[in-house]
């Protein structure tokens, strides 16, 4: 089964501490969220930071969550080296890739090999342009 939980950034100063894991408390209406943590309880984080944990992790083990922008490779494209933002696509019920609007979304599948996080879109905006 997969596991379920979150991340976000954090609105206050924790020092060190740029991002939050665990499970999460939503307020729609106001736009409030909260990351729930064993060690600091419920933390406010930002709300367009919020994505959730797709299950998946990259070939050097670190987990994929939506807003990441990865690397890979595809059969499909000689092996091309490309690059994504990692989205969930509600039409589909699937995470995906998302290539930008010429080259549109991939599930992640088997042709996609050399998985990496290469950083998300929240710190790392130039690799959003790069992607597109």
């Amino acid at each position: 089964m997969r596991e379920i939980k979150f991340r976000g950034k954090p609105i206050e100063d924790y020092g060190d501490i740029k991002w939050f894991y665990g499970g999460i408390d939503l307020n729609h209406d106001d736009k409030l969220a909260y990351i729930s943590t064993p060690y600091n309880g419920h933390v406010p984080v930002e709300w367009e930071s919020i994505g959730q944990y797709t299950g998946l992790k990259d070939d050097t083990g670190r987990e994929i969550y939506e807003g990441d922008v990865v690397k890979f490779k595809s059969v499909y494209y000689e092996n091309k080296i490309m690059k994504a933002v990692v989205k969930f696509k509600d039409s589909l019920g699937a995470f995906v890739f998302d290539m930008g609007d010429d080259q549109g979304t991939w599930i992640m599948n088997a042709s996609m090999r050399e998985i990496e996080v290469i950083g998300n879109i929240y710190e790392n905006p130039d690799l959003l342009k790069a992607a597109e």
